[in-house]
């Protein structure tokens, strides 16, 4: 299990991929349109997940026909989920990963469509992990002009980095996501929820269950090596 080519700088995703947050979207979003009698499952998530919220909004009460804005859902949505994003953890594996990654001198970028003040509670409980990586690009970055499936926010993050497009592999957990990692020139990853359907994701170059199972190698990135004396 490897990557087609080689890859020397990793940007993640970060809800579903380095911190097991979509859980709260799901069990708020349930609360809010089972009062509606609608069920929130994945085969309307898996079409939300990972693009702007306002856009996830919009398509939510289209498909569930909800008798609500999508600025009222998300008004509500978000003051349920601040009390829940502070007790997020990590996903399996996102910590021995990065922190792997770091040693052998891999430079790492977060890129989420989340916002500056939710993704500061997001990572309360998790600043000095998050120290590994040399580059953040947040969702309201006023230099996104489109959310994903377009590229600009993994293009924006290769810039932070100051690296080019195609060194770069993005981890991602949704279809969008992925279209948006190969529409900016770069390899994708696929960490799939259990209960999103597979299928989805075939255009990935790796699919995995976790974390846990990814290493550098499979990156192609090689442990450094110690000049001989």
């Amino acid at each position: 299990m490897r990557l087609p080519r080689p890859a020397r700088h990793v940007i993640f995703d970060l809800d579903g991929v380095l911190l097991d947050t979509e859980r709260f979207y799901t069990e708020v979003t349930q609360a809010i349109v089972g009062r509606y009698g609608k069920t929130f499952d994945w085969t309307v998530k898996g079409n939300m997940v990972g693009r702007p919220a306002i856009e996830s909004a919009r398509y939510l009460v289209k498909a569930l026909d909800l008798p609500i804005a999508p600025e009222d859902y998300l008004r509500e949505r978000e003051h349920l989920l601040r009390q829940r994003f502070v007790r997020s953890e990590p996903c399996a594996g996102a910590r021995a990963l990065t922190h792997a990654l770091a040693a052998r001198g891999v430079r790492q970028a977060i890129a989420t469509s989340s916002e500056r003040a939710v993704f500061e509670l997001k990572i309360r409980q998790h600043r000095e992990w998050l120290q590994v990586f040399a580059a953040v690009v947040l969702g309201d970055d006023p230099r996104i002009g489109r959310g994903k499936p377009a590229p600009d926010i993994f293009l924006l993050a290769a810039g932070d980095l100051g690296v080019d497009a195609e060194t770069c592999v993005v981890i991602e957990d949704s279809p969008v996501g992925i279209a948006a990692a190969h529409a900016a020139g770069m390899q994708a990853v696929a960490v799939p929820d259990p209960g999103m359907d597979h299928a989805r994701f075939l255009d990935a170059e790796l699919v995995v269950g976790s974390l846990v199972e990814l290493t550098p190698e499979d990156l192609g990135v090689v442990a450094r090596t110690r000049p001989s004396s």
